[in-house]
């Protein structure tokens, strides 16, 4: 019989063990988000930071059928370089795994396994959210139902700003997603330092983050995830004009091309990096090495609080 158990990199397995501070990291940032070769390198550049904070990273993804927590540098290499690597919600995981699949882990897939392996904390851009149209399309990301039944810590530029991000919001409140604002009290955009809308909490640093997370385990209550949305600051955010300009052109060419599901987040950051002439590449990578750095910080917090409870 196959064996289709998560596996775990020896580092991140040693990590778990013996209770250091762990970071997941996704993978379809790797395949899918960012352009070749600017990817494999960023994806290392992500673990870096995660390590230079105190931390140790376990960037997931699936390698022939086998899902892997921790990719090692050749397997990293593999998901940023070689054609067919599929794209995987929590929906795919089985299937991908019983047909060999070479696979990157979403937002979703990539907070499900790390919870499943004893990670409570997750870095990434932005979140998936409700699509622009969607009360005709009902287009919704996967991964705000997970957060909403996986208990996680996910510190991300809050959601992309090519979806709609009000609709989102209202969804991340009826679905139980906690959300607080790293220093602020505004949600943030992904490219934009603040999408327009405001939070009903903020913390100030990753040791607040750290007890909330603390009180969530110790209340039982809540099982849903955590979203640590840590905005850009304002003079490293996308031009705005420039933004709103590139949005636009870019839903129009949506429509003209009849581009739906799935394909709707690669095409749009594909197009913002053409039209920007790499701009927007070098705030994305600004973004996530940001949200690498603040939650290993908040990894290694909740690490240290883990320790005195326990001693």
């Amino acid at each position: 019989m196959t064996n289709f158990h998560i596996s775990l990199g020896t580092e991140v397995a040693g990590a778990l063990r013996d209770g250091r501070p762990v970071v997941a990291l996704e993978s379809t940032i790797v395949s899918h988000g960012l352009p070749r070769p600017d990817n494999l390198h960023v994806a290392r550049q992500i673990e870096q930071a995660v390590r230079d904070a105190g931390a140790v990273p376990a960037t997931i993804g699936m390698v022939a059928g086998e899902l892997i927590v921790g990719l090692d540098d050749a397997q990293l290499t593999r998901l940023a370089t070689v054609d067919g690597v599929s794209k995987l919600s929590v929906r795919d995981l089985a299937v991908a795994a019983a047909t060999g699949a070479d696979g990157a882990t979403t937002v979703a897939a990539t907070s499900a396994v790390a919870a499943a392996a004893g990670i409570g904390v997750f870095a990434t851009g932005g979140l998936g959210g409700v699509h622009r149209e969607a009360a005709q399309t009902f287009d919704e990301s996967a991964d705000l139902v997970t957060l909403a039944r996986t208990p996680i810590a996910v510190v991300c530029a809050g959601v992309k700003s090519i979806l709609d991000v009000g609709a989102t919001v209202e969804r991340l409140e009826t679905l139980g997603v906690s959300v607080v604002g790293y220093r602020t009290r505004r949600f943030p955009g992904f490219y934009l330092t603040d999408a327009g809308f405001d939070l009903d909490w903020s913390v100030e640093s990753p040791e607040q983050a750290a007890d909330v997370l603390t009180a969530r385990r110790e209340q039982g209550v809540h099982r849903g995830g955590l979203i640590v949305a840590n905005p850009l600051p304002v003079d490293e955010q996308l031009d705005p004009a420039l933004h709103d300009r590139t949005l636009a052109a870019g839903l129009e060419m949506l429509a003209r091309d009849g581009v739906t599901g799935k394909a709707v987040t690669p095409f749009l950051l594909a197009h913002f990096h053409s039209a920007t002439e790499g701009a927007s590449l070098a705030v994305n990578v600004r973004i996530i090495l940001r949200n690498a750095d603040l939650a290993a910080r908040i990894a290694v917090a909740a690490a240290a609080r883990r320790t005195v409870t326990s001693a």
